[in-house]
């Protein structure tokens, strides 16, 4: 848990860096790194869910060299630990994506870019070539663009595409639409080449949370099972459904021909009032019948 920052400036948990992080990025920004949708009991259980766990420690097993090295999708990785998608990382820092795909290259472990990222497909790629990458992708009325997403982070050496499937509007969250949020006028998606499909709308988003308007006019909210079928025709990347809570919905996954599933609630920022993901875990696990890798996201 965190330390007294008071008593001294060394960052030692993750907590202390929420703290810091609260210091000096504006409100709207750390309200949307950090909150999630209406009541926020989902966030709240993401944290208690865990905190109900405990680990039974078995003795006396040497541990003088340990090795907790793993593989993803058929990539090598040092730990069974990934960064996640998280979405326009300029706001919090200059180098945004691009700084934490050189971090992870540095653990040796992967990345999964937010297709809402401030750094490009490209500038992510070329900041650690040699990294592992996936792409987190949603799909969008335009399916040329969508298509046009999936065949850049091909040619950019991205080893998978997780296919957000709990994404058909955005959450409603509070905070956002407190602070009618949108990104800072020197930032925009960068994957993206018009001003409204970049987040950059001159326009301004009127009073509600900018990011739910965005997804409104962008996102496709009719996407069905035939659409990750449609996805996988794109591709010979492994895809992946992000956002799986439930055994049927993990078996139809299956059928449909995912090579894994991401069992996560979107940090707890979509739906609020769904199970923490460590709760459901077991639920997939034992539904899939080891067809496919299975994942867990923090929320």
């Amino acid at each position: 848990r965190s330390s007294d920052l008071s008593m001294s400036g060394k960052l030692v948990s993750i907590d202390d860096f929420e703290q810091n992080a609260k210091k000096f990025l504006p409100k709207s920004v750390y309200d949307y790194y950090r909150s999630g949708a209406e009541e926020q009991q989902t966030l709240a259980d993401n944290v208690a869910a865990f905190a109900r766990w405990r680990l039974h420690p078995r003795m006396l097993r040497d541990v003088s060299l340990m090795d907790l090295s793993t593989s993803i999708l058929g990539q090598n990785i040092s730990m069974p630990i990934c960064v996640g998608a998280t979405a326009m990382q300029r706001m919090a820092h200059s180098d945004g994506e691009t700084a934490t795909v050189r971090a992870c290259r540095s653990m040796g472990t992967g990345m999964m870019l937010s297709s809402w990222a401030t750094s490009s497909i490209e500038e992510v790629a070329e900041a650690a070539p040699d990294s592992v990458r996936w792409l987190q992708l949603y799909i969008y009325k335009d399916r040329e663009l969508t298509k046009s997403l999936v065949q850049r982070a091909e040619r950019a050496g991205y080893k998978g595409i997780f296919l957000t499937v709990d994404t058909p509007y955005l959450g409603r969250r509070f905070d956002d639409v407190r602070n009618r949020f949108q990104l800072p006028p020197h930032l925009r998606m960068k994957n993206f080449q018009t001003s409204d499909l970049a987040f950059a709308s001159e326009k301004g988003y009127g009073e509600d949370s900018g990011l739910a308007v965005y997804v409104a006019n962008a996102i496709d909210p009719s996407i069905k099972w035939e659409d990750l079928e449609w996805l996988k025709t794109l591709t010979s990347l492994p895809v992946v459904a992000k956002g799986i809570l439930r055994a049927d919905d993990a078996r139809e996954a299956v059928k449909r021909g995912v090579s894994g599933i991401l069992v996560s609630n979107h940090g707890a920022r979509q739906l609020d009032g769904v199970p923490a993901t460590i709760d459901v875990l077991s639920e997939v696990i034992e539904a899939v019948e080891g067809k496919v890798e299975v994942f867990l996201d923090g929320g």
